[in-house]
């Protein structure tokens, strides 16, 4: 079964799971197959029977009737018609015998009266012997039935006793019908019964091997929705080993194949990181440092167009610094992004800090903040969502314009936690709210006057909040930017 694919496997218990539920309902069907063609049998045999006792009861009492009639009236057809109707009951007599015991006796029984009453018939036909008168005349004989009544008792009773016979033999064919009737009904039930375990087999069989398959195809799958999801949160030093058909243990290579590609990326990109910071700081300090000496007049005194050059050497060394900070800062932020210190943290006093950090950039730009709302206590990493409302307040902070006004709201939605950052700035154009927390991407509103930055306040954002399973957002405003951050409650 390990050779086989995942399509091949489901296939293969599907057929399994439709041959065993096949299997119950064609035995079933045999054996009510069965029972029908019996039942069907016996009404066929139990009409038969019925016909052959109601036509031995009439035949019967033509035989009674033809006996009476030739003992009175002595007439050979009336003794022929007696033979010709036992000729036609013996064959019913025969059928009803063979349908068991005891119409086996009673049809013995009338067999044998009907037999000892055609005897007494025939002797009855035969010629009596001839005596002579006184005078020496010949006179013929008187028939021995001129006295009306039959001379010899046993056949009286032989005679009564076929309609008797007969009656006990319809009755006696009743009770072996209605036995019959209780014997179908008997197998009827257990066929039933049998029919109903065998399908009850085939659904617990069917059951079995759906869990067996189920187990052998969702185990790997959801190995491989693990495997996946550590990747995706760069956790890569454990193998990623797939057990199962055959293509979802070449998926879980192939992932396992990605997840070492990915560590060989991440080790170049730290090694990359490492060697930036180390190649661009350590001359970049070199400069500032020179450029510090010629500005304190180490060297000499300066002229004002040479202290001008000087200021302006700081400036970008400054800047230049700054923006290689905020890049490394940006790499660090997505590598340890999931790295959180959960605690209860409570946003409020939090966000009061942070405003008061940032008083006086707002200050120098006549920018006021106010501060509404309330939330309850969150577990999450305190450093970072200060790193988070830091960056957003100082991302609106550079946008308010001259005297704006900055409004943080916080509010519970639901399960969420939702924090609202709205300036008076330019805003942000309708086609670029989803690309706004792309790395380095800068918008094309700006205010006048304001200095470029780098791009990725933002980024660090996102990935921050995103590292919490929240959702941050920029969300159309007529004037000014409006940014929400959601966090999760529970």
């Amino acid at each position: 079964m390990r050779r086989l694919s995942f399509r091949g496997t489901l296939l293969a218990s599907s057929l399994l799971i439709a041959a065993s539920l096949a299997a119950a309902v064609a035995s079933g069907w045999r054996g009510m197959e069965t029972v029908v063609i019996t039942i069907q049998e016996d009404n066929r045999r139990a009409l038969a029977l019925s016909a052959a006792a109601r036509q031995l009861g009439e035949r019967s009492v033509d035989l009674e009737r033809s006996a009476r009639q030739y003992q009175v009236l002595g007439e050979p057809a009336l003794a022929r018609r007696f033979g010709d109707t036992l000729a036609e009951a013996l064959p019913a007599v025969t059928l009803l015998e063979a349908a068991g015991p005891g119409l086996s006796d009673e049809g013995a029984a009338w067999r044998a009266s009907a037999g000892r009453v055609q005897a007494w018939l025939a002797s009855l036909a035969a010629p009596q012997p001839a005596h002579h008168a006184s005078d020496g005349a010949r006179e013929p004989a008187e028939p021995a039935t001129s006295t009306g009544r039959i001379d010899h008792p046993a056949a009286e009773d032989d005679l009564r006793s076929l309609g008797v016979l007969a009656g006990r033999i319809a009755e006696a064919l009743e009770r072996h019908l209605a036995e019959r009737d209780r014997a179908l009904m008997r197998t009827l039930e257990r066929e039933r019964r049998a029919v109903a375990l065998q399908v009850l087999a085939a659904l617990v069989l069917a059951g079995l091997l759906a869990t067996l398959a189920g187990r052998w195809l969702l185990r790997p799958l959801g190995r491989i929705e693990q495997a996946i999801g550590e990747i995706g949160e760069s956790r890569l030093a454990q193998p990623i080993g797939i057990d199962g058909p055959a293509d979802l243990r070449k998926l879980g290579e192939r992932l396992d194949w990605l997840r070492l590609r990915l560590a060989e990326l991440e080790a170049d990109r730290k090694r990359v990181l490492r060697h930036v910071s180390h190649e661009l700081k350590t001359p970049l300090a070199s400069l500032r440092e020179g450029v510090a000496l010629l500005d304190d007049g180490v060297l000499g005194p300066l002229a004002p167009g040479q202290r001008e050059v000087t200021g302006i050497l700081a400036h970008s060394a400054r800047t230049l610094q700054e923006r290689i900070e905020q890049l490394l800062q940006y790499n660090a932020s997505q590598f340890d992004a999931h790295a959180l210190q959960l605690q209860p943290t409570s946003l409020l006093p939090m966000l009061r800090e942070i405003s008061d950090e940032q008083r006086l950039p707002a200050r120098t730009r006549g920018v006021t903040i106010g501060l509404a709302g309330d939330a309850p206590i969150l577990c999450a990493d305190a450093g970072k969502l200060r790193t988070v409302f830091s960056n957003l307040l100082a991302n609106a902070i550079a946008f308010s314009p001259v005297g704006g006004h900055i409004r943080i709201e916080l509010g519970l939605v639901g399960a969420k936690v939702v924090i609202d950052c709205r300036d008076e700035g330019p805003g942000i154009e309708p086609d670029e709210i989803e690309r706004i927390f792309d790395p380095f991407f800068q918008g094309r509103r700006r205010p006048p006057a304001s200095a470029a930055g780098s791009g990725i306040g933002l980024a660090i954002v996102r990935e921050l909040i995103c590292a919490h399973r929240g959702r941050v957002c920029a969300l159309p405003s007529d004037q000014g930017a409006h940014f929400r951050v959601e966090l999760p409650h529970a």
